[in-house]
């Protein structure tokens, strides 16, 4: 089985974890082992036809038996947290894909971690894995209250390197005493909302910094132009307009390819670049990534010059 396969999950078990944030435990529906994962993998759940969302493990990554996601109900989102909170309860199916890793913990001596509302989800696995190799390691959460801060209690275990700030009680963040003054080899990950993400890209040296965005990176595209794409399996050549995407283009070609958010945040339409010059605007490649451009994510990405050529 590879991540781009499909598998048929059932809900085991379904209980809140905050204000408007449900947790869910899926299981195998034949009773199977699930695929194995480690800390910042997610999965992409197929909620409906053309409703897919990728939502980051927050369990433990020992446990075959089953996954655990906690989704956030966002009111003014695209209808994916709805349908999860509405019918997804005990003995709900839902097919699932995956998992990916866009966001892996990466060894190092020591860690700050940096949450935001339901970018703790990702988050939690990595703390453990750094607590059981003897890292160096603290956490500063924030919330806009307490009772909004899922798994707050679930954290109390790890006394005083855990700091919750709701910020109602509290104020923002203090991203300054969390983050200056990093000893050499220290990583910081962040995962929250983009202004979060922002502020404390301001603050990190060069190499530092690992994050996962659940929201579009914003792109000026008034000055963008039309390109050709080159397919390279099928030789094929299409053009693609200014306001339309390489995904969309190659879609309305006929050609099959894997896709899910359509927002650069997922990594699931990361295609390989055989020629041309990407202009990436995704959230999930590297900057090293970005710079040796050998693969883009199709659904927001386009061209620096006049043609791409992709293994497609």
């Amino acid at each position: 089985m590879t991540e781009h396969d499909s598998i048929e999950l059932v809900v085991e078990r379904r209980e809140p974890a905050a204000e408007d944030v449900v947790v869910l435990t899926l299981r195998h529906r034949l009773g199977a082992p699930l695929p194995p994962w480690e800390p910042g993998a997610h999965v992409d759940l197929l909620l409906a036809p053309g409703l897919e969302r990728q939502y980051s493990l927050c369990g433990d990554p020992a446990d075959r038996a089953g996954w655990r996601i906690a989704v956030l109900r966002e009111p003014d989102g695209r209808g994916g947290s709805a349908h999860v909170h509405r019918r997804l309860g005990p003995g709900a199916t839902v097919r699932a894909r995956g998992p990916r890793n866009r966001f892996p913990l990466e060894p190092a001596p020591r860690y700050r971690f940096v949450a935001g509302g339901i970018g703790i989800t990702p988050i939690l696995p990595m703390l453990a894995a750094a607590e059981a190799a003897g890292a160096d390691w603290t956490l500063l959460y924030g919330g806009r209250t307490r009772a909004s801060m899922a798994f707050a209690g679930e954290l109390s275990r790890y006394g005083g390197r855990v700091t919750l700030v709701p910020e109602n009680e509290a104020g923002p963040l203090d991203l300054p005493a969390a983050l200056d003054g990093l000893p050499p080899g220290g990583l910081v990950y962040c995962c929250g909302p983009g202004r979060l993400l922002d502020a404390v890209a301001r603050r990190c040296p060069a190499g530092v910094l690992r994050v996962e965005r659940f929201s579009p990176a914003e792109h000026d595209t008034g000055t963008d132009g039309d390109f050709e794409v080159v397919l390279a399996r099928s030789g094929r050549t299409l053009r693609v307009p200014p306001d339309v995407s390489v995904l969309d283009t190659v879609r309305a070609a006929g050609v099959q390819v894997l896709y899910s958010c359509t927002e650069g945040t997922c990594g699931t339409c990361e295609t390989d670049v055989l020629e041309g010059e990407p202009d990436h605007r995704d959230s999930v490649l590297t900057e090293d990534e970005r710079a040796a451009g050998e693969t883009m994510l199709i659904c927001v990405s386009r061209c620096r010059g006049p043609r791409l050529v992709l293994d497609l």
